[in-house]
């Protein structure tokens, strides 16, 4: 039993490295979590003296985080689950290296904080994945595993312990693993998946204990009549979560590539215009499209008294693409769900007989698998986070038809266009690099050929002996006699006729 592979040496040490990294990432994302609800809570009584206070504080802190992102720092903008994916398919330990060290995982922690902190509208789950990846990465090399497909393996169980810790969803955690980061499922990948989330999760639990994100939903969804909201939510969220994705994803042609290449030329000035957008859309709507946008959808699905409005599902779109704009570090999940849950509570209004919780459920999950392109996580993280079983079927047909409706406008899932565009610009770093390179070394060669320079700082030529200098002489003559027959005077000229002169 002793020799058993169970009982091998290095299997011990990769088990240890992953429940280390899945004790850390459960705690990073508790903090995280934490952090962010302070940051917006501090935001909250910034509000309370003055509601024009987000117009001069908004568009400054933008432009600081632009600045600040635009060096060293560049890998913490956006979601970061675009860069967990890049660095799944690139296995060059430089470009994971700057996409997943801890000092980059530190960095989008603190300023999707701070971004927070001034009413930005982002999540932080998008975040928590990257952190995760970052921690799981960094520790496997500590611990020796530094080959590429090892390190693959902890990056992606490292990125499902993020967002299983996230939303304390650990099913969802799973799916978002072999749905949207890897694309595929492999036999090896599973014990690493099912050991980080299961270590992460009882950690969550022994600490925030047992509880759903949204709180309980009870509510379900008759057949019948009341199935129509599955199409109108399916392909209506779908329709505006694949528009909410071209938005951001900022196309190479027409009016988008345009919005692309004014904040290439100046992306602090852009970040500070952005931030006042988001700013002036607050005043307009009561500060109701700040943040995250948890309590607004929770006061939806759970059908509270008081909710912000039949505005807000468009208003908090907007708010998205304008912080995403910004370029940031933010994610879009937490809002993403915003959003849908005010479209859906839009939908209910023309579904009189359904019941709304049912329908405000289903633009929620529709939505996000329209902005994703993951149907089966957008599915399983709804269910998760209301902790409702009734309503499976229902969100799966809606999660299923919003994908095909988002496809109309963007046919490649936002995640994982972004981290195409940096595996596009890596390899294009790679090639010039090589090219250069490459380039040095002919320069070498040929100085290595080249004798001393003369009085006035003219190669001199190779050195050759004295006895093969007539030799070399009359083969150049040789070569002149050779030539001089196919001369040409112009381009469509034919040889003299007569013969050229003896030189």
């Amino acid at each position: 039993m002793l020799g058993h592979e169970f009982f091998a040496p290095q299997q011990w040490k990769r088990r240890i490295a992953l429940w280390a990294g899945a004790l850390l990432v459960a705690l990073a994302a508790i903090v995280f979590a934490k952090a962010s609800d302070w940051s917006y809570h501090l935001f909250q009584r910034i509000l309370t003296h003055g509601i024009w206070i987000p117009l001069i504080i908004t568009p400054a802190v933008f432009a600081l985080l632009a600045w600040v992102t635009e060096g060293k720092l560049r890998a913490t903008r956006g979601s970061g689950i675009p860069q967990v994916i890049a660095t799944l398919h690139i296995e060059d330990e430089g470009f994971r290296q700057r996409m997943l060290a801890l000092p980059i995982a530190a960095g989008k922690m603190i300023l999707t904080l701070l971004a927070l902190a001034v009413g930005a509208s982002i999540g932080r789950e998008g975040p928590t994945v990257h952190v995760g990846a970052g921690i799981f990465y960094s520790l496997g090399k500590r611990f020796g595993f530094d080959d590429p497909k090892a390190a693959s393996r902890f990056i992606l169980a490292g990125g499902a312990a993020g967002i299983a810790a996230a939303f304390n969803t650990p099913l969802a955690g799973v799916v978002f693993a072999i749905e949207e980061l890897a694309g595929t499922f492999e036999h090896r990948f599973s014990g690493l998946l099912l050991t980080a989330v299961i270590v992460g999760g009882v950690v969550s639990l022994g600490i925030m204990g047992n509880y759903a994100y949204f709180g309980r939903v009870e509510t379900l969804l008759p057949l019948g009549h009341a199935w129509l909201a599955v199409l109108w939510c399916g392909v209506i969220c779908g329709l505006l979560g694949g528009l909410f994705a071209r938005l951001i994803l900022l196309s190479r042609n027409g009016p988008l590539a345009y919005i692309g290449r004014l904040r290439a030329r100046g992306p602090v000035l852009f970040a500070g215009g952005c931030g006042l957008a988001l700013a002036v859309l607050g005043v307009l709507t009561h500060n109701s499209v700040y943040g995250t946008g948890y309590d607004q959808a929770r006061a939806f699905v759970q059908e509270a008294a008081v909710t912000p409005g039949q505005s807000f599902g468009i208003a908090k779109l907007l708010a998205n693409v304008v912080s995403y704009w910004a370029g940031i570090p933010g994610g879009i999940f937490s809002p993403a769900l915003a959003v849908g849950a005010g479209i859906g509570h839009n939908i209910a209004t023309f579904l009189p007989s359904v019941p709304a919780a049912s329908v405000v459920l289903l633009g929620m999950s529709a939505y996000l698998s329209g902005v994703t392109g993951a149907p089966l996580t957008s599915a399983v993280i709804a269910m998760e986070l209301t902790d409702n079983q009734d309503m499976v079927i229902p969100i799966m047909a809606s999660c299923l038809l919003a994908r095909a409706a988002a496809s109309l406008f963007c046919p490649t899932p936002v995640y994982k266009d972004f981290a195409e565009r940096m595996v596009q610009d890596f390899e294009k770093q790679q090639a010039a690099q090589a090219e250069t390179t490459e380039k040095a070394r002919l320069e070498a060669e040929a100085m290595q050929h080249v004798g001393n320079t003369t009085a006035f700082d003219e190669p001199a030529g190779p050195v050759v002996d004295e006895a093969d200098a007539d030799e070399g002489h009359s083969d150049e003559l040789d070569e002149l006699d050779a030539e001089a027959p196919t001369e040409k005077h112009g381009l469509d000229e034919e040889p003299p006729s007569s013969p050229p002169k003896n030189h």
